[in-house]
């Protein structure tokens, strides 16, 4: 079922809690996320801002209530890497497969190929077939599997890495703005 009265937005620091409160029962009871502490509302607001600042960060909300949110952060740190970023999209729990990371995704994905990004990889724990599902429907193709690379909740995890192409090759980029 996809949910048409969403509306998608880039984040402010206002957001923060709520995108917290999105995100703390995968820090808590999944291995989604290989963070083990919850951040705070205040620490959601700096990535919220510093994600803004080079690269976007968006939510969705349904009746005015943030619901999901989706970003990008740099892929790596070295410079050969700047065209490159990692993107993420966490949805409320009970939002899965209603079309909510699609929308975000769909505004975020343009949003970085007109910053001049030439890649976007989102690493997926695994088990998560609608994290998967909802990469491999909007053209993400899978580029290998880092095995057993993370121990969360008394278990080794597998990470998938998926990679979509943003924009056409060709010569040196501009750098991303």
């Amino acid at each position: 079922m996809i949910d048409m009265s969403l509306t998608i937005r880039d984040a402010t620091t206002a957001d923060a809690e709520a995108c917290a409160a999105i995100y703390r029962p995968y820090v808590l009871d999944t291995a989604i996320t290989f963070e083990t502490e919850p951040p705070s509302a205040a620490e959601m607001a700096g990535r919220i801002t510093e994600a803004a600042a080079t690269h976007a960060w968006l939510v969705a909300e349904d009746a005015g209530r943030v619901i999901g949110y989706a970003y990008a952060r740099p892929f790596a740190a070295r410079p050969a890497y700047r065209w490159s970023c990692e993107v993420s999209v966490y949805l409320e729990l009970g939002r899965r497969r209603t079309g909510a990371g699609r929308a975000l995704y769909r505004v975020l994905l343009p949003r970085l190929a007109s910053r001049g990004y030439h890649v976007a990889v989102a690493k997926t724990a695994l088990p998560n077939d609608a994290s998967l599902g909802l990469h491999a429907a909007l053209g993400f193709r899978s580029v290998g599997t880092h095995p057993r690379i993370g121990w969360k909740h008394d278990a080794w995890h597998d990470v998938a890495i998926m990679q979509l192409t943003l924009t056409a090759d060709g010569g040196r980029p501009a750098d991303p703005h």
